[in-house]
């Protein structure tokens, strides 16, 4: 038994190793090291149990206490964790209600521990449980499809490129007043930060500011990140600006088209942005066929959980066809036992 849980959990390694190495832009990557990760959990758990060896009788004891805490109580505290959060948010960002999105999921997360205090499943007549438990599975669905997200988007946090880069691509962001503000400073920081380690270590790049002119902006993001950029040191002839673009995706298409114009289509390019906008930018990069993978800028902690569930959301907007097949089948196939077992009666 000990030695098939080892082996699982080093092939099921070996799997995910082979699919982040090929491509780590990849919610399948978070899946398959959470489940690794969970096979090794028990093969560590089971050894514990089954030697005298201290060290992994504490790792299975851990381990126990923290399902069952989490279990138990993980979502009243994420709760509560939420709501200091928004509280933290609201009064540096601004009362707005894209800043309000921590404060949402914390009353949602609430609502679903009381459901789960109250279980109203009881009450339902038994016609009508089957439709329950579509719900259900649904909540668990989305619950699963974030935690592998979450696994996707940290892992690819450790993404190291090369110093052999053509071209760094800088992600606009918005412009307050005509300037860059801090958070877009942070990416073109980010790109300058490697600009100079690749240029001190082999030739440097072409950074391409990729940002175009807002209704409210008088100049094209690009050209106010080309400026800022130049005012740090560096040389106008390795900037290119890109000033069509207004979201993430005509960042990466009309920045391959700069570079395949420039260079065909033998050339290496990264992109910036901060982190936790890194994994979407990398699924449009995938999206129009660049290769690029990206590095992020660090954002400020407190800003970190509000920018991920909008970054969430927006990655089930892009997958919405896979999701409402999914949803679909579940509430459809609930909804149709719950009418047959109301018409057989």
């Amino acid at each position: 038994m000990l030695a098939a849980l080892g082996l699982t959990s080093l092939a099921l390694f070996i799997v995910f190793l082979a699919f982040y190495l090929t491509d780590p832009r990849r919610i399948l990557n978070g899946f398959l090291f959470n489940v690794f990760f969970c096979s090794l959990l028990l093969f560590c758990g089971y050894l514990g149990y089954q030697s005298n060896l201290l060290i992994f009788g504490i790792f299975a004891f851990v381990a126990l206490v923290f399902v069952f805490i989490i279990s138990s109580f993980g979502l009243l505290a994420l709760s509560i964790g939420l709501f200091l959060n928004a509280k933290i948010l609201l009064k540096k960002e601004g009362r707005k209600f894209s800043n309000c999105l921590t404060l949402i999921l914390g009353i949602a997360l609430l609502v679903l521990s009381l459901i789960q205090i109250i279980n109203p499943e009881r009450f339902l007549s038994i016609h009508f449980k089957p439709l329950y438990a579509g719900v259900t599975l649904i909540v668990v669905y989305f619950f699963l499809h974030l935690t592998n997200f979450l696994t996707a988007y940290l892992l690819y946090q450790f993404n190291r490129p090369k110093y052999n880069q053509d071209f760094i691509i800088v992600l606009g962001s918005g412009l307050i007043n005509d300037k860059v503000p801090p958070l877009l400073a942070s990416r073109i920081q980010k790109a300058i930060d490697f600009y100079r380690k690749q240029a001190a270590a082999a030739f440097p790049p072409t950074i391409i500011f990729s940002g175009g002119k807002g209704s409210d902006e008088n100049i094209s993001e690009a050209e106010a990140m080309q400026k800022f950029a130049l005012e740090r040191g560096i040389p106008l002839e390795h900037t290119l600006t890109e000033t069509e673009s207004v979201n993430t995706y005509q960042n990466m298409l009309f920045s391959k088209r700069i570079m395949e114009s420039l260079k065909g289509r033998e050339y290496n390019s990264i992109f910036t942005t901060n982190n936790f906008h890194l994994f979407r930018a990398s699924l449009y990069a995938k999206k129009v066929g660049l290769k690029s993978q990206g590095i992020g800028s660090k954002t400020a902690f407190y800003y970190w959980p509000n920018a991920m569930i909008r970054e969430y959301i927006a990655i089930v907007v892009m997958q919405r066809k896979r999701h409402t097949l999914v949803v679909g089948s579940i509430f459809g196939v609930s909804l149709l036992v719950t009418l047959i077992s109301l018409f057989i009666e």
